[in-house]
């Protein structure tokens, strides 16, 4: 087991707290964070540090969804599923076939994918919602087993 990293948390923190005076001027204030479905809904081995701190932010949003909600911020988070990215190419073609194989979609997201669900969040049209997560990983949370893929 790695030891704990905070970044994930300390960097949303900060963020946050170095735009909240902007934000409590806005007449919409959006903050969205960048979680992840590994932590919140599922594990992987060898990641429970990481897991943590995505977990973490959705306890954090959840109470500052009611924290801001007086000066009209919301604040959203988006999970993304896996997403081919140059970290991701870096692991490999075996890596890359081997998890799009438990995708339904038989394929893993792209960065403008998850950039689509940020921008919803981040509009006017998403204005009544905070507190909330978007799911982006092309059903891969879905499966009970492998054995639902093969239907």
């Amino acid at each position: 087991m790695r030891l704990p990293n905070a970044t994930n948390l300390k960097g949303m923190l900060f963020s946050i707290q170095a735009a909240l005076s902007h934000l409590k001027q806005s007449t919409a204030g959006r903050i969205v964070l960048t979680s992840s479905i590994t932590g919140p809904l599922t594990g992987y081995p060898g990641w429970s540090h990481y897991g943590a701190t995505k977990a973490g932010m959705l306890g954090f949003m959840r109470t500052a969804a009611l924290e801001l909600a007086r000066f009209k911020i919301t604040i959203n988070a988006v999970l993304p599923g896996n997403v081919l990215t140059e970290g991701v190419r870096d692991l490999g073609q075996a890596y890359i076939t081997t998890t799009t194989a438990s995708i339904p979609l038989k394929r893993l997201g792209t960065v403008e994918e998850i950039g689509h669900a940020v921008a919803f969040f981040a509009s006017e049209e998403a204005g009544f919602i905070t507190g909330q997560t978007i799911v982006v990983d092309g059903g891969q949370t879905l499966p009970e087993s492998r054995q639902a893929l093969e239907g």
